[in-house]
């Protein structure tokens, strides 16, 4: 195997992609990643690898600009992740080199998650109205979103032959998973109105409609990127001044089921998190009603 170090970066997201089925949107952000620390730090051996390199690119990635003042601890984390996972790659081949258990990640706050109120919610859904295609398009993806808690990109994976006889449906998310969801009964006919204007042949559920308009043969499966510049643009006319996005969505539909009774590890299953510590950030919202319950509860004898 080669000693030098890119040419180990390329065989590790091979690796990556081939052996462990990350995306390619993973591998590619592993790529920049990593080719940014091989390139500050000027260093082409395995061997040559150390902690103050390390340490270095560290101060550097903390010194740069960012949205306030500085990169997001969380960001850099991303940087550090990556290089772990190639120095465990490296010892995994028997190849000596720094060990990964040396980089420690930076300790980040707790996670403030983007929330829309009910209400706003409500106006949210309510936003695309009439019978043309489009309208009929971004209604049934705005309940399906919120009925399924799905990723904008599984959404945008979703292709026209849904079986609407039934009540769920299989979705293969993050890490090639694949885990089941459940359509509402308004989603259900959203999605139905939808299907039924529609005149063309492509097998994407939701399409996009350029500049041929919805009667335009040639229609291409709608982009994550477009979805979240539509529920941004209804979100504006719904008078939401927070930024909303399809994830802002799916945080909606954990915390509906959290505050409706559901239990952690249901929720963890309907989202598709792999870990539970990742659903765990929806209890810190959830949690409000404990004060109504010390109120109604708390020192009665002493009143």
């Amino acid at each position: 195997m080669a000693a030098d170090l890119k040419a180990l970066k390329t065989q590790f997201l091979e690796y990556l992609e081939i052996e462990k089925g990350r995306s390619v949107k993973t591998v590619e952000n592993y790529d920049r990643y990593l080719t940014r620390f091989l390139a500050r730090s000027k260093v082409t051996s395995p061997q040559k690898l150390t902690e103050p390199m390390v340490r270095e690119f560290r101060l550097w990635l903390n010194r740069q600009p960012g949205t306030a003042g500085g990169m997001k601890r969380k960001t850099q984390n991303y940087y550090l992740i990556a290089l772990r996972a190639f120095l465990k790659y490296l010892r995994k081949q028997g190849i000596e080199s720094l060990s990964p258990e040396r980089i420690e990640l930076a300790k980040v706050g707790g996670r403030d998650l983007d929330l829309i109120t009910a209400n706003e919610l409500e106006r949210l859904m309510a936003m695309p109205k009439g019978d043309d295609l489009i309208s009929l398009r971004d209604k049934a993806m705005l309940e399906l979103l919120f009925s399924t808690g799905l990723r904008v990109s599984e959404l945008c994976s979703l292709n026209a032959d849904l079986d609407l006889s039934r009540d769920e449906f299989s979705v293969r998310g993050k890490g090639d998973k694949v885990r089941v969801v459940f359509i509402s009964p308004s989603a259900k006919a959203s999605i139905s109105a939808y299907l039924k204007a529609r005149g063309d042949m492509s097998e994407a559920l939701f399409v996009s409609y350029g500049l041929g308009g919805p009667k335009g043969k040639d229609l291409s499966r709608i982009t994550p990127r477009s979805v979240e510049r539509l529920v941004k643009r209804y979100a504006i006319k719904a008078g939401i001044t927070r930024k909303v996005t399809p994830h802002v969505i799916r945080h909606s539909f954990a915390t509906d089921l959290l505050e409706n009774g559901a239990d952690l590890r249901s929720v963890q299953a309907l989202l598709g998190h792999a870990n539970i510590a990742t659903t765990q950030v929806y209890t810190h919202v959830t949690d409000k009603h404990l004060r109504e319950v010390h109120r109604a509860f708390h020192g009665k004898r002493r009143q």
